[in-house]
């Protein structure tokens, strides 16, 4: 993976950007590490344990190469062109086909709209009740108006936030993986657990199945590339970030993923809705419950932060690139935010909280997601012919083409029903695209 030589590493151009680049290297790791752990690892071992048995570190590690195929994607064109918008604006410059490059935006407008709505919501439940007991609607979309509202402040100030919370995150993590050391050196847990798949599956084919649903865990990473016109000198610090935090995360995840392994047996994590808190019950080591409710409340709010940011970012891309009404690429004069895009797509997660039951469509996205993947990983090689004066990333051709294995692997393991949801998705962008398309022509005809 290496840089062309023709101009200095951090010389991208930066000039006619609305948008203030006010995001550090320490801040995009950050960012990424915080968006990618997110919410999911504090149940995702009772699922895996169900798929894998005790090995619960094999289908993670296999799902980190797999999403660091597609990173290698994301880091070449995102230091070759950083710019608001990300894998749409990717698109656009490859394929050069309006309505492929809408579609690709609008899978990653669904997967952050849907995604927040849905942390909203989580947000509000059981975590939440444990400290005030409020109607779980209401909680959520002043949730969501609060996140919106920080997000339109500006972009140094949600990313600030999300450092707090992200190292809150990771130590409630940390508390997991010290307190199963303790067990240990009294002599508590069994290590042989690490090595044990399921008697009635195949290694490989319990490792498989398990990393489709580790895969998930990773994704989030190509939220930061929605951000990349309010970073200073991308070209330098972006590649460091991402694979910095992928790295990161993987390393946690597998000590996480023993750590619980040599607590509790594979059943026992597989009953339980709240998986890490019944390893850290298992050590005997005395951690108030209410803790874990608050770490988890924390990092489901950056979570949904994060999203609400890449979900406006790529409004804010699509708008400036004619693939949605300019009105969404207004920015605040002072704070620079492009807050009509903020404004609307809260809004639109705030009525999808009212509709309450989001998890079908929540798999539909990440089956769009994939499709965004795939899409990223065929640009990166199509757009190998275009020559840019600035110095960038270049990831090995293999990798992309490895990526676009990986996706179509994951895309065969989807449901009918998921995939009938999709198709739905995929119809009502196309409509909105055309509607969009008419209105112009109008406006430009008048």
């Amino acid at each position: 993976m290496t840089a062309p030589s023709d101009a200095p590493a951090d010389a991208a151009p930066r000039s006619g950007s609305k948008l203030k680049q006010g995001i550090t290297g320490p801040m995009l790791f950050l960012f990424i590490l915080g968006d990618v752990l997110g919410a999911g690892i504090y149940a995702l071992m009772g699922t895996l344990s169900k798929e894998v048995g005790g090995a619960l570190w094999a289908p993670l590690v296999l799902a980190l190469v797999m999403a660091l195929f597609t990173a290698g994607s994301y880091a070449e064109l995102v230091t070759k062109y950083p710019k608001a918008g990300g894998a749409a604006i990717f698109a656009e410059r490859a394929f050069k086909v309006p309505i492929v490059s809408f579609l690709v935006g609008f899978c990653m407008l669904s997967a952050g709209v849907v995604s927040a709505a849905g942390l909203a919501l989580a947000f509000a439940g059981d975590y939440l009740q444990t400290f005030l007991h409020v109607p779980s609607v209401v909680a959520a979309i002043v949730f969501l108006a609060v996140v919106g509202a920080l997000d339109a402040r500006g972009i140094r100030e949600s990313v600030g936030s999300n450092v707090v919370m992200t190292i809150i995150e990771v130590s409630g993590l940390v508390l997991v993986v010290v307190t199963v050391g303790v067990m240990i050196g009294g002599g508590g847990g069994d290590l042989g657990r690490v090595g044990e798949f399921r008697a009635d599956v195949s290694p490989a084919i319990g490792v498989l199945g398990a990393a489709i649903i580790a895969f998930y865990s990773f994704v989030g990473f190509e939220t930061s590339a929605n951000v990349a016109e309010e970073v200073k000198h991308p070209s330098r610090v972006y590649p460091r970030a991402l694979f910095g935090a992928l790295i990161t995360t993987g390393v946690v995840y597998v000590l996480v993923g023993l750590a619980s392994s040599i607590a509790l047996p594979p059943s026992a994590l597989g009953r339980s809705s709240g998986p890490l808190l019944a390893v850290v019950g298992a050590t005997g080591v005395a951690i108030p419950t209410w803790l874990f409710s608050l770490i988890a409340l924390i990092a489901v709010a950056n979570g949904a932060l994060l999203t609400m940011i890449m979900a406006s970012r790529v409004t804010y891309g699509m708008a400036e690139q004619g693939l949605l009404p300019s009105v969404l690429s207004r920015v605040l004069p002072g704070r620079r935010t492009p807050w009509v895009a903020i404004v609307a797509t809260t809004a639109i997660a705030m009525i999808l909280v009212l509709v309450g039951d989001l998890a079908t469509l929540a798999s539909t996205v990440v089956l769009l997601l994939l499709f965004v993947f795939i899409a990223v990983n065929v640009a990166v090689l199509v757009l190998r012919r275009d020559r840019v004066e600035h110095r960038h990333f270049r990831v090995w051709r293999a990798i992309p083409v490895l990526g676009i294995a990986s996706c179509v692997g994951l895309l065969t393991q989807q449901k009918p029903l998921v995939w009938l949801f999709a198709a739905i998705v995929l119809v009502v962008g196309v409509a909105l695209f055309l509607i969009a398309r008419l209105v112009e022509r109008r406006r430009r005809d008048s």
